[in-house]
C-alpha cells in the first residue's frame, strides 16, 4: 500500500457547513421559474457540482430560458448570504491541526470564497495558502483536474493523496484522479444512506464527525495485516 504523503480536503460540507445554504438560496432563486416539488426533484444529486453545471442541468430538464443575470445575480447573493450564516464544521479545526500531513483544499467554489471558508474555520494558516479552486483548472469536479494540480503543486504522486470528501461528484474526481478517499457525512445537507452512495463509489472509510478524522488517517497510514 502507498505511502500517503498529502491530505486533500474539499471546503463546502467539510470544512464549512455551507452546502444547506447555497441550496436554499438557489432552491429560492428557481422556485420563481419551476414549480416547488418538480424543482426538489430536479434537484436530488446535484450537490457538489458548480452552479453553472446545475442551472445548465435545470434549464435543459425543465426548458427553460433564465434570464441572463440570473447566474451572476445568483452568485454574489448566495456568496453574501453564505458569508453572512456559515459556520465550519464542528470539530474541523482541531482534527486537521492534529493530523501530521501537509494540508491542500481542493473545491469547486471560487477561491476568495474558499479562502473566506478558511478564515471563518480558524484554518488559513494551516492550508497555508495551499488552495486550488475550479477557476484554476479546465474543467470542474467530477474532473479530476483539481485533485490533480493540487497533488502536482503539492509534489506528491496522486497515488500518495488521500482526500476528504462529501459528494459524490467530489469522490469521482479524487477516484478519477488516482486517490484514496475518506468519505465525510456530519455536514447539514446529508441525506440518510448517503454513506452506502460514498462507499459505492470508491471510498475506503466513511466517518460521520470530524473527532474521527485524525485516527481514521493514521489507521490508513498502517500497511494491511498480512
Amino acid at each position: 500500500m502507498e505511502t500517503i504523503d498529502l491530505l486533500i480536503s474539499d471546503c463546502d460540507g467539510v470544512i464549512v457547513d455551507s452546502e444547506v445554504i447555497a441550496h436554499q438560496v438557489l432552491f429560492e432563486a428557481l422556485a420563481e421559474f419551476v414549480p416547488a416539488d418538480q424543482l426538489h426533484a430536479g434537484l436530488e444529486g446535484t450537490f457538489g457540482l458548480t452552479v453553472p453545471s446545475i442551472i445548465d442541468l435545470l434549464e435543459k430538464r425543465f426548458d427553460l430560458s433564465l434570464p441572463a443575470s440570473f447566474d451572476e445575480d445568483l452568485r454574489c447573493k448566495g456568496e453574501r448570504v453564505v458569508a453572512e450564516r456559515v459556520q465550519a464544521i464542528p470539530g474541523v479545526r482541531e482534527a486537521l491541526m492534529a493530523i501530521d500531513l501537509p494540508l491542500a483544499v481542493a473545491s469547486n467554489s471560487r477561491l476568495h470564497n474558499i479562502q473566506a471558508s478558511l478564515r471563518r474555520a480558524g484554518l488559513t494558516e494551516r492550508v497555508a495558502g495551499n488552495v486550488f479552486s475550479a477557476e484554476m483548472v479546465a474543467s470542474p469536479k467530477p474532473s479530476p483536474d483539481v485533485y490533480l494540480l493540487a497533488a502536482e503543486r503539492m509534489g506528491a504522486r496522486p497515488g500518495h493523496c488521500l482526500v476528504v470528501e462529501d459528494s459524490p461528484t467530489g469522490v469521482l474526481a479524487a477516484r478519477r484522479a488516482g486517490m484514496r478517499v475518506i468519505g465525510f457525512t456530519g455536514a447539514s445537507h446529508i441525506p440518510p444512506g448517503h454513506d452506502r452512495v460514498l462507499r459505492e463509489l470508491g471510498v475506503e472509510k466513511v466517518i460521520a464527525h470530524m473527532r474521527d478524522l485524525p485516527a481514521t488517517v493514521t489507521a490508513m497510514q498502517q500497511p494491511p495485516p498480512r
